[in-house]
């Protein structure tokens, strides 16, 4: 296939784009500037120049290509709403423009997302919000299927991890560590936390590209999760720090924006996915992952 991508220049897109190379698709990375164009092609795809939120940019190519895959998204974290209604504009504009196709549009959220709507239960792919922060992305995204689009939704784990992450919710936490003098949980910190490994995410998005039936949930973890204090615990270690509780009244003062993140319970299974697209995490998984080198070299 010739497929399009958005993010093709981040995190995710490091793995996404040589996957799918490698699986001897076509690959257009949108960029919006120099930097990100040089990524793209550095990674060996063809580069279209635009701006994801401005949708005429790039309409033309994404309806060109055989398959889209919406990675980008504005992680400032400064105006969530907004950053929730510009990925809807996106995802409603392309959807349009690949109705009646039946070509594959896989987009991107969190598993966090799903621990809000029944704390401590074990996440299924079945399971739907109504609403919520990206959560009308996610129900627009599986309702195109009913407007002749493949369409499929990976939720993936808070704790996307590997060498390749420079900027996720990781090197963050362990930069907070570091400022601070230990590494924090809150409470008795058994609140439970998905990883999954880059490599394994990018071969997720392969799949569902294309295999993934219309309408599709998809769970990007590695296993059902991590307690909160263990991986605390694991970079806490690694950088020679003590470990501690802190009460939830502390949260945003020690984790600053992900204050109101840490505490949630987010246990997810991955069984339908592994069945429905027939994928395997076979990569250094999370606690493995904080005992390398990669995450605690100072830039």
């Amino acid at each position: 296939m010739r497929v399009f991508v958005t993010g093709a220049s981040g995190h995710i897109g490091s793995a996404v784009v040589p996957e799918l190379l490698q699986a001897g698709h076509q690959v257009v990375g949108l960029a919006r500037n120099d930097a990100a164009a040089e990524r793209i092609a550095a990674r060996g795809a063809e580069v279209h120049r635009g701006d994801v939120f401005d949708p005429d940019t790039y309409l033309d190519a994404a309806a060109a290509a055989d398959g889209v895959i919406h990675l980008a998204y504005d992680h400032s974290f400064t105006d969530v709403a907004d950053a929730a209604a510009k990925d809807l504009r996106v995802i409603q504009a392309v959807g349009e423009r690949l109705a009646g196709t039946g070509k594959p549009f896989v987009g991107t959220g969190g598993s966090l997302m799903l621990a809000m709507r029944a704390p401590g239960e074990l996440g299924l792919e079945r399971q739907t919000l109504p609403a919520g922060p990206r959560v009308a992305s996610e129900n627009t995204m599986i309702a195109l299927a009913e407007s002749g689009v493949r369409s499929s939704w990976i939720r993936l784990a808070p704790l996307v991890h590997s060498d390749l992450d420079h900027h996720g919710f990781g090197p963050i936490m362990i930069g907070i560590a570091r400022r601070k003098g230990f590494a924090a949980y809150l409470g008795d910190g058994d609140n439970r936390w998905t990883g999954l490994n880059t490599r394994d995410a990018g071969r997720l998005y392969r799949l569902a590209l294309e295999k993934a039936p219309a309408g599709t949930r998809l769970h990007g973890v590695e296993n059902e999760g991590y307690a909160f204090r263990e991986i605390a615990e694991a970079y806490g270690k690694r950088l020679g720090l003590p470990t501690k509780s802190i009460g939830a009244d502390e949260a945003a003062e020690h984790f600053g924006f992900l204050g109101g993140l840490v505490g949630l319970d987010n246990p997810m299974s991955n069984d339908f996915t592994r069945e429905v697209v027939g994928w395997e995490p076979e990569h250094a998984g999370l606690i493995e992952d904080l005992e390398q080198d990669h995450y605690f070299v100072e830039q």
